[in-house]
């Protein structure tokens, strides 16, 4: 057992550092740790970032903001969205205040020039605070659904299944939480390595303010599919890719989970026509995989893609049509036993429709739910539910909250069966009216990961959006400490 001397004081500002935009309640305060205790303590405070929803004179857009109950410590709290307009933003008036947790509250917006939005939560309100943002375009070039949970700040993004192609507009929006100017580095990576940008290197976002950039402005290339690496030289920021494309609408392409040597894709639809998946490999090492759909009753391997070759530094495209043959799956890839396992990241891009009529929506691999998975704005008979277990059989409670016009939540424990997929409509709030908000808790088995499919069909255009459901982050770890403030390593 090691011991390092920080103090407790020092040790929350790295967790916080850690978590993203959460921080300890009591941080500071060596009595909110007891000395010798590790255990998971509710966050105080959250911060979420929404990208501006669209520019389209036919976009409205719902905001839809929760915060699920549980175990706070604090009795009363306070979760506002601000517009991301400079220092003024802060004499705005509030968007969708919350007042408890686990009464959902939506607020709809039809303005075509809708600024991106700051969000900050505290006290009760913040473990596990959700945004969801989701923008219906009925006609033009743009006709889709875009959906998106709003991201905590962070250092560092990937986007595989990018573009800047002929027929795709997809633009980089970056949306800066804080008091100081961030700068950003843009790198753009295709088939054959790393594109030569025309810049790309420091893009200011301004404090407490937004910036969104033109991909195909960045290099002169038309590529089709291209992984995008943000990084943050200071401060933090979040970021979003919005993709149109001229035939398949638009969505949003939300950043993948962390590099890994094994990805999870969980939620394919059932009557999805064409399936894309884009990897990249960002180390030094060329990466080999092998590839397997989780299906209702089991895994199997998709014909003629068992096995999945990524080059170091180049982004990898496989086309995997129909690959759920009418049910619905998630797409698991693993390291191959016979090579040494090498990190990717990875992303879905998922069609459904045919003809005239087709809608696309990006799935990115996904982290698995550690404590709690939570996805707002879900609508009755337009939700889907889709939860996988790669390894063990697993159980979960699924909870559905109170809906934005009153109700009682519903909570159910679904059993997931070890490699399988399991897709349903999650369960109606007892009475009420409105959106309601799904949160997923783990509670015996192996690993559980999960997505959220939104479904607004409109002129017999199979228009939707799939939102990941990585943990909610509404909790994180205390260390342990000694009397002297010193924290034990185990």
């Amino acid at each position: 057992m090691n011991r390092s001397i920080i103090s407790l004081a020092g040790a929350t500002a790295a967790l916080a550092a850690l978590t993203g935009a959460a921080v300890l309640t009591g941080a500071g305060d060596p009595a909110a740790a007891p000395a010798g205790s590790a255990a998971r303590q509710p966050v105080q405070r959250s911060a979420l970032v929404c990208p501006a929803p669209s520019a389209s004179e036919l976009a409205s857009t719902t905001y839809t903001s929760f915060t699920p109950k549980g175990a706070q410590a604090a009795k009363q709290g306070t979760a506002q969205l601000l517009p991301a307009t400079g220092a003024a933003g802060a004499k705005a008036k509030p968007l969708v205040p919350l007042t408890e947790p686990g009464a959902p509250v939506a607020a709809k917006v039809d303005k075509a020039d809708s600024p991106a939005l700051i969000g900050s939560a505290e006290g009760a309100l913040a473990p596990g605070w959700s945004v969801q943002q989701t923008t219906v375009v009925s006609a033009g070039p743009g006709r889709a659904v875009l959906g998106t949970s709003c991201v905590a700040p962070d250092s560092e993004f990937w986007f595989p299944a990018a573009s800047t192609a002929a027929d795709r507009q997809d633009f980089l929006h970056l949306v800066n939480p804080d008091d100081l100017d961030a700068v950003v580095d843009v790198e753009l990576f295709g088939k054959d390595g790393a594109l030569k940008a025309l810049t790309g290197d420091g893009v200011s976002v301004p404090s407490q303010g937004s910036t969104s950039i033109l991909l195909s402005t960045l290099v002169t290339e038309k590529a089709p599919d291209l992984t995008v690496h943000v990084t943050v030289r200071s401060g933090r920021v979040g970021a979003a890719v919005q993709a149109v494309d001229a035939k398949l609408g638009a969505d949003w392409l939300p950043a993948a989970a962390d590099p890994a040597a094994g990805l999870v894709f969980p939620g394919i639809p059932a009557d999805a026509t064409s399936v894309q998946l884009v990897a990249f490999a960002p180390g030094q090492d060329d990466a080999d995989l092998t590839v397997r759909l989780a299906s209702p009753t089991g895994s199997i391997t998709p014909a003629g893609h068992e096995t999945l070759h990524v080059k170091s530094g180049m982004t990898t495209t496989i086309d995997l049509g129909d690959v759920t043959k009418g049910e619905a799956g998630s797409l698991l890839l693993a390291a191959s036993g016979a090579h040494t396992p090498v990190p990717i990241v990875g992303a879905l891009r998922i069609t459904r429709g045919t003809g005239a009529k087709q809608e696309t929506a990006f799935l990115p691999a996904t982290a698995k739910i550690d404590e709690r998975a939570t996805v707002a704005d879900n609508r009755v008979k337009a939700s889907t539910l889709s939860l996988v277990a790669p390894g063990k059989e697993a159980v979960v409670k699924v909870t559905t909250s109170a809906a934005t016009d009153g109700g009682a939540p519903v909570s159910k424990n679904v059993t997931i069966k070890a490699g399988t997929t399991m897709a349903f409509e999650p369960p109606a709030p007892s009475s009420g009216k409105g959106a309601f908000a799904v949160t997923v808790e783990p509670v015996s088995g192996g690993p559980v990961y999960a997505s959220r499919m939104l479904s607004l069909p409109l002129n017999g255009i199979p228009m939707f959006t799939v939102q990941p459901m990585p943990d909610d982050r509404g909790t994180v770890v205390v260390p342990k400490v000694r009397p002297d403030l010193t924290i034990l390593d185990d």
